[in-house]
This record gives C-alpha cells, sequence and structure tokens, in this order.
C-alpha cells in the first residue's frame, strides 16, 4: 500500500477508515507526507498576497490538512485499542513531530496576523453565528497557543510542548505495561470464591494466554477493582487491591514517579510564559467554570459532608464485617449490605447480571432509548470490516430514514488496549465538509466464554450507557464546520450528554425493556426492579469521596507552582487528600498520579473535576426531564435541538440554558448524592 493511497480518502461507506490500508509500517511515512501537505496548505494560506477574508483564512484553514487527520484519526485510536511495540515506536516519534507541527502553525506570525486582523475587524464581517463563533475561537486558540509571545519565550514553549509530547506518550507505554504486568496470579480456583463461573473460566484462560498455570485475574483501570465486590477470600481481594494500588511504583522500568513529576513541572512553566500562576489557572480560564478557584470551591464544599457520609457508611459495614473495614473489604460488604437490603433478609437476592447481558443492553437498552428520544435507528453492518473482529458497526438512520452516520462498539478487554472507557471518532460531521461522523465506543469489559452471553454489572451497565451518550454528541451533530462537531465543547461540558444519558438506564420503560433473563427471557424481579428504580443513597458516600479524591489529587498537581519540586509522590498525594478533609479510612482515591491516565495523558489535567461540574447539569435536567414526562420524542428533540445538535457552535452555558429555560440549579444534584 503506497502512502498516497493511505492519505486519500476511504471509498467505503460513510468514509469508514480501510483498516486493511493502514500497515504498522506505513504509519510513520504517512505522517511525515501529512505533515508536509499540511505545512504546504497553510504556507499557502499565511502568504496569501489578497487581503484577509474569513473564506480566504479561516473556511481555508477548516479545509486544511484533511490528509493528516484522516491518518491521525486511525492511528490515535489504534494505538489505544491494539498496541503493539511496532506501533509504539511509532508514536514515540510521531507525538514530538505532531507537538512541533501544530507550534508552528498555531505561532505563525503571518498567519496569526490575519487572523488577528480579522478578529479586530468582525463586527463589520456581516458573518454568521456560526461563521463569528469559529473567528472568535481561531483567535482564542493561536493566543493561548503562544501567537502573541516574544521569540524567546515562543522558543521555549515550543521545547515544553515537545518535551511533553514525548513524556506523555512515555506514561501512556508505562501504565498499559504494568496494569498488565500486576495482574494477579492464583493457584487454586478456592481463592476465587465468590465469582461466577464465566469469570473463573475467564481466569482461567488467562493464565493459559499467559503460558502459566492456574488462574489470573487482570486489572482494570481505576484503583478498585470489579472483583473485590465478589471475592470472598479476604487476602485474595487484599492482594487484588495492592496489585491495582501500587501500579507504576515498583521502582522498576515501568515506575511513573519521577515522570509525572516531571509533567507537572513542565505544565506550570508552560503556564508561566502566559502569565499564570500555575496549570490549572491557565486550562479553566477557558472552560466553564472560569477560574480554578470555582472548579476548587465546588470540590471542596461536597468534600465534607461526603465524607461525612463515607465515615457512616464504613460503620454500618464495620457492623456487617465484625472487623475493621478496609479498603479492600469495602466493596464486598457493600455488595453484600446491598443483597440483604435487596432480599429482605439475611439472605442474599439473585443475581443481578444474569438480566443484564451486553447485547440486550445495546439493543433493548441504549438504542431503543435513542430511537423514541430522537426518531434515529439502528441497522447493523456485518459487511464492514472494523480494526478488530470483536468490534461491531451499526448503521444509524434518522427520523426520515436518511444516514446520519456510522456507530462502532469495541467492547471487550485485550492486552494491547489501554484501560477505561471512551468514545472518539473516526469522523467528525461537518457540512462544509461534507462528512457524517463515524464514531466509536470503546470498553473493557471481560470477554464471555465461547457460547456465552457478556454479563454487566448494573456500573458496566451505566457505563455503557454513558459513553453512549458521548456517541450521540457525535452522531446528532449538525454544524458546518469541523470545529465545532460533535463533543468539541468546553472539557467541563463534554460529560454533561453523557452523564446526562445515564439516568436512561433506570428510566422504567428502558430497564423493562433490556433487563431480561438471558437464559430464559423472564423479566427482571421486582425487589431487583425497585433497587435500581429507586437506588436511595446508599454508597453514594463513598463514590463521592472517591471520585473528589481524585480530582483533588489532579488539582493538587496541576495547582504547583513553576519550580516545584515533588520527591515524594505518595506523600504528596495524601497531604492534598488530608488538606480537604478526603482522608477517609477505606476510601482511597479513584485514581493514584502514577497510573492516572486522564490527566497525564488523557486530555483532562486540571479538568477531572469536570465530571461533577457536568453532573450538576446532568441533575438538573434530570429532574427537568423527570416533571415533563421524561423520554419522550418531544423532549429529546428538544434537548437535540439546543445542545447534541450544536456541538462548540455556541456558547456551552448558552446552549444549556437555550435546553432548560434557566441556569442549573445544584439542589438536584445534592439530593442525588444525599449531601444535602
Amino acid at each position: 500500500m503506497t502512502v498516497d493511497a493511505v492519505l486519500a480518502p476511504s471509498t467505503l461507506p460513510f468514509a469508514l477508515p480501510d483498516f486493511a490500508a493502514f500497515a504498522a509500517a506505513d504509519y510513520e511515512a504517512a505522517f511525515t507526507e501529512g505533515f508536509a501537505r499540511h505545512r504546504a496548505e497553510v504556507a499557502t494560506i499565511a502568504q496569501n498576497p489578497d487581503p484577509a477574508t474569513f473564506t480566504n483564512t479561516v473556511e481555508a484553514m477548516e479545509r486544511a490538512g484533511m490528509e493528516l487527520g484522516r491518518v491521525a484519526a486511525v492511528f490515535f485510536s489504534i494505538i489505544s485499542t491494539d498496541r503493539t511495540d511496532e506501533l509504539e515506536d511509532v508514536q514515540a516519534k510521531v507525538s514530538p513531530a505532531w507537538s512541533a507541527h501544530y507550534d508552528a502553525i498555531l505561532m505563525d506570525r503571518e498567519l496569526f496576523a490575519r487572523i488577528d486582523d480579522l478578529y479586530h475587524r468582525r463586527a463589520a464581517l456581516d458573518l454568521d453565528p456560526e461563521s463569528l463563533r469559529l473567528l472568535e475561537r481561531y483567535h482564542s486558540r493561536f493566543t493561548r497557543a503562544g501567537a502573541a509571545l516574544g521569540a524567546d519565550a515562543q522558543d521555549r514553549l515550543k521545547q515544553i510542548n515537545t518535551h511533553l509530547a514525548e513524556l506523555t506518550t512515555e506514561f501512556s507505554r508505562r501504565t498499559l505495561a504494568d496494569t498488565n504486568a500486576c495482574a494477579v496470579h492464583f493457584d487454586s480456583a478456592d481463592d476465587l470464591d465468590g465469582l461466577d463461573p464465566d469469570a473463573v473460566a475467564a481466569a482461567r484462560k488467562a493464565a493459559e494466554d499467559a503460558g502459566t498455570t492456574g488462574y489470573v485475574l487482570a486489572l482494570g483501570y481505576p484503583l478498585n477493582q470489579p472483583n473485590l465486590a465478589r471475592l470472598t477470600n479476604r487476602e485474595a481481594r487484599r492482594r487484588v487491591f495492592e496489585a491495582s494500588s501500587g501500579r507504576n511504583t515498583r521502582g522498576d522500568d515501568n515506575d511513573t514517579r519521577e515522570l509525572i513529576a516531571r509533567i507537572a513541572g513542565l505544565r506550570a512553566e508552560r503556564a508561566a510564559l502566559f502569565g499564570y500562576p500555575h496549570h490549572a489557572a491557565y486550562q479553566i480560564a477557558d472552560q466553564t467554570a472560569g477560574t480554578a478557584e470555582a472548579a476548587q470551591r465546588m470540590l471542596l464544599d461536597l468534600a465534607a459532608p461526603a465524607a461525612r457520609n463515607a465515615r457512616a457508611e464504613r460503620a454500618e459495614l464495620e457492623a456487617i464485617a465484625g472487623h475493621p473495614v478496609e479498603a479492600w473489604d469495602w466493596p464486598f460488604y457493600a455488595r453484600l449490605a446491598e443483597q440483604r437490603a435487596q432480599a429482605g433478609e439475611g439472605e442474599p437476592g439473585p443475581a443481578l447480571s444474569d438480566y443484564l447481558a451486553l447485547d440486550t443492553v445495546i439493543t433493548l437498552g441504549i438504542f431503543a432509548a435513542a430511537t423514541g428520544m430522537y426518531g434515529i435507528t439502528f441497522t447493523e453492518r456485518s459487511d464492514l470490516t472494523l480494526h478488530t473482529a470483536d468490534a461491531r458497526a451499526w448503521q444509524v438512520d434518522g427520523p426520515d430514514g436518511t444516514p446520519i452516520g456510522l456507530f462502532v462498539g469495541d467492547y471487550f478487554a485485550r492486552p494491547s488496549k489501554r484501560g477505561g472507557a471512551w468514545m472518539t471518532s473516526f469522523v467528525d460531521q461537518s457540512h462544509l465538509l461534507d462528512a457524517l461522523p463515524v464514531v466509536i465506543n470503546v470498553c473493557n469489559f471481560v470477554a464471555p466464554p465461547p457460547g456465552r452471553p457478556a454479563l454487566l454489572t448494573r456500573d458496566e451497565v451505566r457505563t455503557v450507557f454513558h459513553e453512549f451518550g458521548h456517541a450521540l454528541h457525535g452522531l446528532l451533530s449538525d454544524v458546518t464546520y469541523p470545529y465545532f462537531s460533535g463533543t468539541s465543547v468546553p472539557r467541563d461540558f463534554v460529560e454533561f450528554p453523557s452523564q446526562f444519558n445515564e439516568m436512561f438506564a433506570a428510566w422504567p420503560t428502558v430497564l423493562d425493556g433490556y433487563a431480561r433473563h438471558h437464559a430464559t427471557g423472564e423479566p427482571l424481579p421486582q425487589r431487583l426492579r425497585e433497587s435500581i428504580l429507586e437506588p436511595g443513597t446508599r454508597g453514594e458516600g463513598f463514590s463521592t469521596v472517591e471520585y473528589l479524591g481524585a480530582a483533588i489529587i489532579d488539582m493538587a498537581w496541576h495547582t504547583i507552582a513553576p519550580g516545584t519540586v515533588v520527591d515524594d509522590v505518595a506523600a504528596f498525594e495524601a497531604e492534598a487528600l488530608a488538606a480537604a478533609g478526603l482522608d477517609v479510612p477505606g476510601v482511597p482515591p479513584r485514581y493514584r498520579g502514577p497510573f492516572f491516565n486522564h490527566i497525564f495523558s488523557g486530555g483532562y489535567s486540571a479538568g477531572y473535576y469536570s465530571y461533577i461540574w457536568s453532573e450538576v447539569l446532568d441533575a438538573d435536567a434530570a429532574a427537568w426531564f423527570t416533571a415533563h414526562d421524561g423520554p419522550t420524542r418531544e423532549n429529546g428533540e428538544r434537548l437535540r435541538a439546543s445542545v447534541l445538535s450544536r456541538g462548540g457552535s455556541v456558547d456551552a452555558s448558552q446552549a444549556y440554558r437555550d435546553f432548560r429555560g434557566a441556569d442549573p440549579e445544584i439542589g438536584p444534584l445534592l439530593a442525588r448524592r444525599g449531601l444535602n
């Protein structure tokens, strides 16, 4: 396959990338050629002898770099889902080159002069609202990237950005490697008592795949592992927890502690070049929160009541356990307490997972809810070749039957896939480029044995609905410019559609559709059904403290002043948690810095607060939907027209007001989490 063929537009339906055309050996050459062609396009725009116009400058920039974008969309998705040593070598070269490439564009003085000229003449340009906003966002983007800095500051900024690209790429590599390396080996199936037969079979197969005997429990991304809720053997729980908690801190080649200190230090230095006291101030200035102080204030306001509730929950669990509840005990006794509450007696109730088969959750859950709200329909496309045999694709049609996009699901864990769950795009919607969206949801559920369905936990069902909320944001996008497409919104707004979509996992009519026994088709027993429909606030103290702890750790790393030296990572993070009142025994943060991919390689630096910032909107919107007949077609159209279709083409806060008719209130969030 030639480089030209790799760079060429795909001829497949919806311009789905032709994955067969992208061999690992082709990527480096394709990026090199893509960079060169993009540079040439930008030079033509910057050196245009004609006076700057919106069309020959801003719109021309939106059309430039399409070939590079096609290669990048495939590569950066594949490196997350099917990483190989060869791809890692390419990424190590491409990431700093990518940073340098965009630094050169965003600090191009000739190009910025044209954008700056248009910006200062914008009132007289007679632009439509979306075009005017695009001009304003371009000016902000160039300014925040250093276009207005002096030559010496620009040189140092370029050095920092290149170094950060190298370090964050290395961080990602080490966290995946150590998550795989820290998988826990057990000699006997007795050690796995409490796990269902499919999970035990998967552990046996994992051991076989690793060339050993016994059983291997792979680790997931968050600190608290799902298996902790089921393992009856306390020592087994402790081993799993400590393996998870100790990742990337063992003093070997995968240790990241010195790495994250360098990343945080360089980010602080970069913020200082722009006149900000720390990285968080620089980052959040361009978000809906506006200031780091506003984001921190929300976290700290929630910390005290959350910690109070968590301590009360611990006392309840210790009454059941008969001994101090440690971090590795908490999920087990929390599940036992919930089972007893569901059964109404001392005996556990039936297994909820038997009623939560992945296929049914997808087709009769998330798809059915989307059809009811937005009028869109889904048809599986088994004729398309995807990036992995595990993935599936569905064509998405609008209410009138017109195709609007393609949805891809890649749901099962594999050693080459980084942990967590996410949505990304292979193609972004844009009327300018006549492009329909191709979006993908990626998860890390344990693959079932052959012939068996994948059964989910309640939290995993929420994850499916959550990530599909992001997918809807991409699929329902209806903007002119690719800059604004889909989820191209402020980081602390992007989680609103996804978190809001979680509510439909427990909406009665949606739940009745998908929650059926995988073998018999029987509906969910009433007691289990009620536990989902009326979950109360049980466990919210733990989950809120767990989340807030991670958000506080993020803020601690990204409010350090330039030149700060962090020698002891564990002590640094423990001090931050204690200062916030979140050092609750038995409740570790959801992530510790050494394996916190969100903030050290995933784009959420000084932005992990955004989940709860967005949850204010989510809870407020859920209260509105509940008061207005729920997921009706009319209400779905209101949300689509105001928020989901508009991407970043309008101010995010205004988009919410357009939907809600008012600013959000925090009361529904406090009630949901039992903090009022």
